[in-house]
């Protein structure tokens, strides 16, 4: 793989992130609605049953019953999460809620699915003395859940055994409306990460590197991200597949710019632009929520979703 970048620019999606910390008939539905008004491509929601501070201790609800209640509320607006793992679901409930979410959404949902990290939700299922996974124990995982659902969602029935995870005759039927199933965005650094988002993903998803958030400058960081979009490359080079088919999606406000991008249309325009050279062809932010690290000018924010790309050409 070579460091340059790619010389032709692909198309440019905006998206964003929406926080399920508010109850939906107090502001949350509103929310759901205005992100389809201002035409963002795709509107995500983290998928954890409780998430970092300043949200450990408040309300926090489910992701798939969130999309479906956005779905209702929506026509047009792809909803997916960013991400789900391992850490509290199982390919088979998982796929059955997924089917369903598809089909009551007429084939708007994308998948974004990640091995999961040592968070507040890790352990909530496991006895109070477990530590979290190591990361090989999360990248064992996360290497048998993928393929499996993948399975699930394209086969009317699943039997499986495996080391973590087992089905037994699971059925799907009539299985996803997007065919042959709604799309994987799969995040991932590592290299076996990687080896599942060439072979499984539609998408691959990266923060940038978490090493050069405290400590690190913005062009640190486009050479790190630089450095996966080329790992990327040489993963999907070694199974014959052209990594030009899987979208790149950035999730914002985890590089060393935190959030910078998103003080101006002009900030936005310039950081979008310097990633898109790398091959990026989805950008997502966070929707603003005051006195957190997600705190934007909401007025500027609607302005970059109404005016970013069209400046960006």
């Amino acid at each position: 793989m070579t460091d340059k970048a790619p010389t032709t620019q692909p198309p440019l999606r905006l998206s964003t992130v929406i926080l399920p910390h508010r109850r939906w008939h107090e502001g949350a539905r509103e929310t759901w609605v205005r992100a389809e008004e201002l035409g963002f491509d795709t509107a995500y929601t983290y998928d954890h049953l409780s998430w970092r501070v300043p949200f450990r201790d408040g309300p926090w609800f489910g992701a798939i019953p969130t999309l479906t209640a956005a779905a209702t509320a929506t026509e047009r607006l792809r909803l997916g999460t960013l991400v789900t793992s391992p850490n509290f679901r199982h390919p088979v409930t998982l796929a059955k809620e997924l089917i369903s979410l598809d089909d009551i959404s007429g084939g708007r949902v994308t998948l974004g699915i990640g091995a999961g990290g040592t968070g507040f939700d890790a352990t909530a299922l496991a006895p109070s003395t477990q530590e979290p996974w190591s990361p090989r124990a999360r990248a064992d995982r996360f290497a048998e859940f993928v393929p499996l659902l993948d399975r699930l969602l394209t086969e009317d029935t699943v039997s499986y055994d495996g080391a973590f995870y087992s089905a037994g005759a699971a059925q799907n039927i009539p299985g996803c409306v997007q065919r042959p199933r709604l799309p994987f965005a799969v995040a991932a650094t590592g290299p076996r990460g990687l080896k599942l988002a060439a072979r499984h993903g539609q998408a691959w998803v990266t923060t940038g590197d978490p090493k050069l958030f405290e400590t690190g400058t913005p062009e640190e960081s486009i050479q790190a991200i630089r450095g996966q979009v080329d790992k990327l490359g040489a993963a999907c080079a070694a199974i014959g597949r052209d990594v030009a088919e899987l979208g790149k999606v950035l999730l914002t406000g985890f590089t060393p710019d935190r959030a910078r991008p998103l003080e101006s249309v002009e900030a936005f325009v310039d950081f979008a632009g310097r990633h898109r050279e790398l091959g990026f062809t989805e950008i997502v932010v966070h929707w603003p929520i005051p006195e957190t690290p997600f705190a934007t000018d909401q007025k500027t924010f609607e302005r970059i979703a109404t005016e970013a790309l069209a400046r960006l050409g």
